[in-house]
């Protein structure tokens, strides 16, 4: 070998090596999932988002901003002259974003939705309730339509209560509860059954911190014994809505500190699992917030270390206890999403000061992963950072492909481009989990059968066919539904992950696989509607597909002649039925 051969072999050999270094870097940087800008501006900043079945996602702030940066189409103008930002507004403060076409059209709303709640009904609309002002007491509805000219419907006095920052929640007959809100102590339905249609709880008064409140925007879940779990500054509540009565109390978070607005944490319902058990475990997780009296300190100026730690909490079990975990990272507003493969997200937000105008500092750029099956000391995983800072005001949800859609951040009282601390936040990005890395395709199912769109009826055996190129592992597949969010100020309202899990995986040949589940088995442990359903393999889920689970009155009178149903079973389904029927009804009349 000559001179020359012998050092060419040797730079080759150093190029090879550095080249592979340099991919495993990048490899390794995937795995901390990626950031994409996808529009620089809507016009106006995401406070409020929710993806619709129709993979559109409704955006909202409020408006008294002032003007936004995108008009009304067609010299639409809103006159309010009880505004002080501006009394005649034709600019939007709603957008409809389109993921498919990453394009976005100006919506009209005609009252002020600022810190409101939400809620998807059973056949696919977004019931919104509250705001402020003028819009105190309304009730939106949104019906998601191909065409563009779909629009905001509101319904005057839907309300019986003033509801600002209170929280929605579907529920089993398929009405809406709205918990709370600025000193409203009490609870109320929609659609209204009743005359007197608010119902004392006062659990909120006894979680009222003075001059701080720290109870706003309470965290609801519903149960799977069909009562409401209410969350709401350090300590919850199970209540029975239908006796409105408090049937458990749990203990409080040890430290005692704060997780609810102002000192705004966040929560998530964990993965419903082993549906077939008798007793299914139900646990709870809430992450973050702020120290109590953060809020009146971040008012003059000292912006306090938030809470790094993670309070879980299985709430069926005899004797519940809170256990403490603690985070890579300190966070106050953030937001907690469920991804389609039952880890969680912890994404936005800051890790010093509190919710309200211009009250957070140092904001937390970097998502991190909640792993809630590994063992305590291996669940957080923190991912790679975005550049943009999403403080108080900011937006996150889960797209059918599997990214969360991030937005919003205004942390000023209107509309500001030039401050130091934070300017307004017109923008979206997307979030993209290591999970969507190309390296994982192999293991990625597509989903051939059912259809998008497809109805399921309750505890239903459905068999999902799937294409999955590389070997499958076994016991790696699963299947999830995820309930599509309401998300604003770090809750994400009716989020619900339930695993179908995989009673039974058949290959046919060709990377073709035959997956046999079974459906829910009542809507206490999943309200009827419109579900993202997945197929996770080794962790890699596929791409969503839109299910309606639903419950027939033909499919039970065929039910009923199953000798397992039982005479009890039978009558409480008639009555459901009647109960379900009354609420749609009311639900078209009101429109």
């Amino acid at each position: 070998m000559s001179i020359r051969t012998f050092i060419f072999s040797i730079l080759l050999s150093h190029l090879l090596f550095d080249s592979q270094q340099c991919h495993l870097k990048l490899a390794s940087a995937a795995d901390g999932g990626r950031w994409k800008l996808l529009q620089t501006s809507i016009g106006i900043s995401a406070m409020h988002m929710q993806l619709l079945r129709n993979d559109r996602v409704v955006i909202f702030d409020r408006t008294d901003f002032g003007k936004s940066n995108l008009s009304l189409p067609n010299g639409k103008c809103r006159n309010d002259p009880t505004e002080v930002a501006l009394k005649l507004d034709c600019s939007a403060h709603s957008v409809e974003y389109d993921v498919s076409s990453n394009k976005f059209r100006a919506l009209m709303v005609q009252t002020d939705v600022w810190c409101s709640s939400g809620a998807i009904t059973p056949d696919g609309n977004l019931v919104q309730a509250g705001g402020f002002n003028d819009g105190e007491r309304r009730v939106r509805v949104f019906s998601p339509c191909s065409s563009r000219d779909c629009d905001w419907q509101e319904i005057p006095n839907g309300l019986t209560a003033r509801r600002w920052y209170a929280t929605s929640h579907i529920l089993p007959d398929g009405r809406q509860i709205i918990v709370g809100g600025r000193k409203q102590f009490n609870y109320e339905f929609i659609p209204k059954s009743v005359a007197a249609n608010t119902f004392n709880l006062h659990f909120l008064l006894e979680t009222n911190d003075f001059g701080a409140e720290n109870n706003l925007y309470p965290f609801v879940f519903i149960n799977v014994d069909g009562n409401l779990f209410i969350f709401a500054n350090n300590r919850a509540i199970l209540l029975d809505y239908v006796k409105h009565k408090v049937v458990k109390k749990y203990p409080t978070i040890p430290g005692g500190d704060p997780r609810s607005y102002p000192s705004t944490g966040s929560a998530v319902l964990l993965p419903l699992k082993n549906l077939k058990r008798a007793a299914i475990r139900v646990e709870v997780l809430i992450c973050g917030g702020a120290p109590r009296r953060s809020f009146f300190q971040a008012l003059r100026g000292n912006f306090i270390r938030a809470l790094n730690t993670c309070a879980r909490i299985a709430i069926t079990d005899s004797n519940p206890q809170w256990v403490m975990e603690t985070m890579p990272l300190a966070r106050v507003m953030g937001d907690m999403i469920l991804l389609p493969n039952g880890n969680v997200l912890l994404i936005n937000g800051a890790s010093s000061g509190s919710a309200g105008w211009e009250m957070g500092r140092n904001p937390a750029l970097s998502p991190v992963l909640y792993r809630p099956d590994n063992k305590i000391g291996s669940r957080f995983k923190t991912q790679n950072p975005t550049t943009i800072p999403r403080m108080y005001h900011s937006s996150a949800v889960l797209l059918r492909d599997g990214r969360v859609l991030v937005g919003g951040s205004n942390p000023h009282a209107f509309y500001n481009f030039t401050s130091a601390f934070f300017p307004t936040e017109l923008s979206l990005e997307a979030f993209s989990p290591a999970y969507l890395n190309a390296k994982f395709n192999s293991l990625r199912p597509k989903i051939v059968d059912p259809k998008s769109m497809s109805g399921f009826t309750y505890k239903k055996r459905i068999t999902i066919q799937v294409v999955i190129k590389a070997e499958v592992a076994e016991n790696s597949v699963s299947v999830t539904m995820v309930a599509p969010a309401f998300n604003t100020h770090s809750f994400s309202m009716n989020q619900r992950l339930i695993v179908l899990g995989d009673d039974k995986v058949t290959a046919s040949g060709n990377s073709a696989y035959s997956i046999e589940v079974t459906t829910p088995r009542s809507r206490k442990l999943a309200p009827a509607g419109f579900y993202l359903l997945f197929v996770v393999h080794q962790d890699i889920p596929s791409q969503g597909i839109w299910v309606k689970l639903q419950e027939l009155l033909s499919v039970k009178i065929k039910s009923r002649k199953d000798p397992t149903t039982t005479q009890h079973d039978a009558k409480e389904e008639s009555r459901n039925q009647i109960a379900m029927a009354y609420a749609y009804d009311q639900c078209r009349l009101i429109l």
